[in-house]
Protein backbone atom coordinates (compact mmCIF):
# COMPACT_ATOMS: atom_id res chain seq x y z
CA UNK A 1 0.00 0.00 0.00
CA UNK A 2 1.10 3.39 -0.82
CA UNK A 3 2.35 5.47 2.37
CA UNK A 4 1.71 8.41 0.17
CA UNK A 5 -2.42 8.03 0.08
CA UNK A 6 -4.15 10.54 1.82
CA UNK A 7 -7.33 9.59 3.47
CA UNK A 8 -9.30 9.90 0.08
CA UNK A 9 -7.23 8.09 -1.67
CA UNK A 10 -7.26 4.91 0.70
CA UNK A 11 -11.06 5.05 0.79
CA UNK A 12 -10.95 4.94 -3.47
CA UNK A 13 -8.73 2.21 -2.82
CA UNK A 14 -11.02 -0.01 -0.50
CA UNK A 15 -13.92 0.27 -3.09
CA UNK A 16 -11.64 -0.42 -5.72
CA UNK A 17 -10.11 -3.86 -4.16
CA UNK A 18 -13.66 -4.52 -3.31
CA UNK A 19 -14.59 -4.28 -7.25
CA UNK A 20 -11.96 -6.66 -8.52
CA UNK A 21 -11.67 -8.95 -5.36
CA UNK A 22 -8.29 -7.70 -4.46
CA UNK A 23 -8.47 -9.24 -0.41
CA UNK A 24 -5.15 -8.22 0.10
CA UNK A 25 -5.59 -5.06 -0.72
CA UNK A 26 -8.66 -4.22 1.52
CA UNK A 27 -6.81 -6.40 4.61
CA UNK A 28 -3.82 -3.95 4.60
CA UNK A 29 -6.32 -1.26 4.47
CA UNK A 30 -8.13 -2.32 7.08
CA UNK A 31 -7.57 -1.79 10.66
CA UNK A 32 -7.59 -4.90 12.90
CA UNK A 33 -10.22 -4.00 15.15
CA UNK A 34 -12.21 -2.96 12.24
CA UNK A 35 -16.24 -2.76 12.51
CA UNK A 36 -18.79 -2.37 10.25
CA UNK A 37 -22.29 -0.94 10.38
CA UNK A 38 -25.06 -1.08 7.85
CA UNK A 39 -28.78 -1.51 8.28
CA UNK A 40 -29.34 -5.50 8.10
CA UNK A 41 -25.37 -6.11 10.19
CA UNK A 42 -25.60 -3.29 12.40
CA UNK A 43 -22.50 -4.34 13.87
CA UNK A 44 -19.94 -6.93 12.12
CA UNK A 45 -16.25 -6.92 13.17
CA UNK A 46 -13.34 -7.75 10.84
CA UNK A 47 -13.92 -11.07 10.42
CA UNK A 48 -18.03 -10.70 10.26
CA UNK A 49 -17.32 -7.78 7.54
CA UNK A 50 -15.21 -10.64 5.53
CA UNK A 51 -17.41 -13.27 5.89
CA UNK A 52 -20.80 -11.77 5.52
CA UNK A 53 -19.65 -8.92 2.50
CA UNK A 54 -16.69 -10.20 0.86
CA UNK A 55 -18.23 -13.16 -1.24
CA UNK A 56 -19.91 -9.98 -2.97
CA UNK A 57 -17.20 -8.52 -4.15
CA UNK A 58 -14.80 -8.73 -7.49
CA UNK A 59 -18.02 -8.67 -9.10
CA UNK A 60 -16.41 -5.73 -11.27
CA UNK A 61 -19.33 -3.16 -10.39
CA UNK A 62 -18.18 0.43 -11.76
CA UNK A 63 -17.74 3.15 -8.60
CA UNK A 64 -18.01 6.80 -9.80
CA UNK A 65 -17.04 8.64 -6.52
CA UNK A 66 -19.41 11.76 -5.98
CA UNK A 67 -17.83 13.03 -2.43
CA UNK A 68 -15.30 12.16 -0.52
CA UNK A 69 -15.07 15.08 2.27
CA UNK A 70 -12.47 14.24 4.58
CA UNK A 71 -13.21 15.66 8.34
CA UNK A 72 -10.78 14.90 11.12
CA UNK A 73 -10.57 10.82 11.21
CA UNK A 74 -13.20 10.11 8.85
CA UNK A 75 -14.07 10.42 5.28
CA UNK A 76 -17.52 10.80 4.20
CA UNK A 77 -17.73 8.75 0.41
CA UNK A 78 -20.86 9.14 -1.85
CA UNK A 79 -20.80 7.23 -4.45
CA UNK A 80 -22.64 5.48 -7.71
CA UNK A 81 -22.32 2.18 -9.08
CA UNK A 82 -22.89 0.06 -11.57
CA UNK A 83 -23.20 -3.16 -11.54
CA UNK A 84 -22.10 -5.42 -14.76
CA UNK A 85 -26.04 -6.11 -15.85
CA UNK A 86 -26.42 -2.35 -16.11
CA UNK A 87 -28.31 -1.69 -12.94
CA UNK A 88 -26.95 1.38 -10.60
CA UNK A 89 -27.37 2.51 -7.08
CA UNK A 90 -26.13 5.05 -4.88
CA UNK A 91 -24.46 4.81 -1.18
CA UNK A 92 -23.16 6.89 1.27
CA UNK A 93 -20.59 5.12 4.08
CA UNK A 94 -18.72 6.92 6.35
CA UNK A 95 -14.93 5.61 7.05
CA UNK A 96 -13.40 6.43 10.22
CA UNK A 97 -9.72 5.79 10.26
CA UNK A 98 -7.31 4.97 12.88
CA UNK A 99 -4.03 6.85 14.26
CA UNK A 100 -1.95 4.51 11.33
CA UNK A 101 -4.47 5.89 8.92
CA UNK A 102 -6.21 2.86 8.09
CA UNK A 103 -10.09 2.19 8.44
CA UNK A 104 -11.29 1.33 11.37
CA UNK A 105 -14.69 1.61 11.18
CA UNK A 106 -17.72 1.85 8.29
CA UNK A 107 -21.33 3.23 8.87
CA UNK A 108 -22.99 2.18 5.40
CA UNK A 109 -26.37 3.96 4.28
CA UNK A 110 -28.09 2.58 0.80
CA UNK A 111 -31.10 2.21 -0.75
CA UNK A 112 -31.21 4.17 -3.53
CA UNK A 113 -31.84 2.84 -6.90
CA UNK A 114 -30.70 4.82 -10.11
CA UNK A 115 -31.90 4.59 -13.67
CA UNK A 116 -30.07 2.92 -16.39
CA UNK A 117 -27.84 5.24 -18.59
Amino acid sequence: MAADLNRGGRSRRLYLAFAAGDRDTAEGLLAPGFRFHSPPDPELDRAGYFERCWPHSGNRTEFEFVRLVESGDEVVVTYEGTRPDGTRFRNTEVLRFDGEDRIAEAEVYFGWDLPAR
